[in-house]
């Protein structure tokens, strides 16, 4: 009888430090702001592009992602199986400064990086000389 003891104390639903869903994630965001765009950098390792589905609606910017693992195994010999899908989604109030017709995404290596390019009339300005009538 020690060992389903053992199975119950490894392998309790809090084991993972309680998480709720262990399907889902919420990946770390940096936000750059360059002076002719921001970009999102999205730290989603182990996705590849076609899992991410990118919206603008109004001033909301949604950013998702949903990856399956499928290795053909039974699951009948497993006592636990936590790897089967992963999710997330992010949602973003774009500013007014945004052009959000001209948001482009690409991800290599890991990060997924969303350019959020600015309207023209945003943009510094350079300086100038007033002369004095």
């Amino acid at each position: 009888m020690l060992f389903p003891s053992l199975m119950n104390e490894f392998f309790k639903p809090d084991w993972f430090g309680g998480m709720e869903n262990a399907n889902t994630m919420v990946p770390s965001v940096n936000i750059v702001d360059n002076e002719k765009e921001f970009e999102l950098h999205f730290a989603v390792p182990g996705f590849s592009k076609e899992d991410f589905n990118l919206e603008v609606d109004k001033e909301i910017l949604s950013v998702s992602g949903e990856v399956t693992t499928e290795d053909g195994t039974p699951t009948d010999n497993y006592t636990r199986r936590e790897f089967q899908a992963t999710s997330f989604k992010r949602t973003f109030t774009l500013p007014d400064t945004i052009n959000a017709d001209d948001i482009n995404a690409s991800y290599d290596k890991g990060i997924l990086k969303v350019t959020l390019p600015k309207r023209e009339e945003s943009l510094p300005k350079p300086k100038r000389h007033i002369e004095i009538a």
